[in-house]
């Protein structure tokens, strides 16, 4: 396996930037997720990691040896794709097998890693159909394992469920899991999709308009996001963010007043010169407890309940000072019907003019 260096690594088409200067390093052995919005930046870098497409400014080290002028075959890298790009004429074995027939190793060596590849991933009862007769899981781990068996260093991976629905989203995600901790494979993942990146990483690179936002465990990024496109990116439904002005702040935290003129406290250390600046107060929907002059009210225009949680949504979707609150699930709600809902000052995230955080004040 391999550490992965990433060194002010850049790239633009042209006049439009896809990806600003760069710096990540991911750890041998780890599990590191890029996600964001389509278009941030997140699969061009897995790209030029992959050597798949030539960095405009920067460097990539892998396993401490500088490959950004090496053929993507001499990095010691695998991709697997969002598409399955399998040979529709081969069996699977010959699929998986083809990388090594490629690299011209004997047959019974290739032989015995296509089973032990096969076997690894439930392929074994697989081996001679062809990939019109497999499922679509079943041709993603075909996929998978075609990548995996010339055993390399790093795992590179685009979107590799996108193309599924979500019962197969889900066993898949567990087959990652379970694949990473057989492997011990250095594995870079990319996803849109917040429940695969939360779910599946060591840590977690949130990305927006070819900037890395924030990187860290997947918790520590949900709970204190660096910023306002970590904010919006990460949790489900999305953190509450509303509009407000600073009015107080001293060492005991800040306090912000909403447009409708409520006010709240925030356990956040803002400089006393931000006070009368804009802001923004950022508050998950878990956060939210019923209050009956609570400052965030309104009617309910739409209740979700998924199972053991609901959620009602207060206020005009797509309207500024939309609402959603966690309810339990037993809570009965009618649409039309007004809720109040407070939270705690621990809670309260508070964001500048710019979309930065403001430090949280430590317990």
């Amino acid at each position: 396996m391999a550490a992965v260096e990433i060194a002010g690594l850049a790239k633009s088409f042209g006049g439009v930037v896809a990806l600003h200067p760069t710096d990540l390093v991911v750890a041998d052995g780890e599990f590191v997720v890029l996600v964001g919005p389509s278009g941030c930046g997140k699969s061009t870098l897995l790209r030029m990691i992959a050597g798949l497409d030539a960095p405009s400014a920067g460097r990539v080290t892998i396993g401490g040896r500088d490959v950004t002028d090496a053929e993507p075959s001499d990095r010691g890298v695998a991709m697997v794709f969002q598409s399955y790009a399998l040979y529709p004429q081969m069996t699977v074995a010959g699929n998986i097998g083809f990388p090594l027939k490629v690299a011209r190793l004997d047959r019974r060596e290739i032989a015995e890693r296509v089973a032990e590849t096969a076997a690894m991933l439930d392929l074994t009862d697989l081996l001679d159909r062809r990939p019109r007769a497999l499922s679509g899981g079943q041709r993603q781990r075909v996929s998978i394992a075609r990548a995996i068996v010339r055993r390399p260093r790093v795992l590179l991976l685009d979107e590799p469920l996108s193309n599924l629905d979500t019962a197969l989203r889900a066993r898949m995600r567990h087959e990652f899991a379970r694949l990473h901790q057989r492997l011990g494979a250095t594995m870079i993942y990319v996803t849109h999709d917040q429940l695969e990146a939360m779910t599946l990483a060591n840590r977690i690179v949130v990305m927006s308009e070819g900037r890395v936002e924030q990187v860290g465990a997947p918790i520590d990024v949900y709970r204190r996001p660096a910023g306002l496109a970590v904010a919006a990116a990460i949790g489900s439904p999305g953190m509450n963010l509303l509009p407000a002005t600073i009015v107080a702040a001293g060492p005991d935290g800040a306090v912000a007043r909403l447009a409708g003129g409520e006010t709240m406290r925030a356990a956040a250390h803002v400089p006393a010169a931000a006070v009368g600046t804009a802001a923004t107060v950022g508050v998950r929907p878990e956060h939210l407890f019923p209050a009956p002059d609570g400052p965030f009210a309104g009617a309910v225009e739409l209740f979700e309940r998924l199972g053991p949680l609901s959620f009602a949504h207060l206020g005009a979707r797509g309207a500024t000072g939309t609402i959603v609150a966690q309810l339990p699930s037993d809570r009965s709600v009618t649409l039309g019907e007004t809720l109040s809902f407070a939270v705690a000052a621990d809670a309260v995230q508070l964001f500048d003019a710019d979309g930065r955080a403001y430090p949280r004040l430590t317990p």
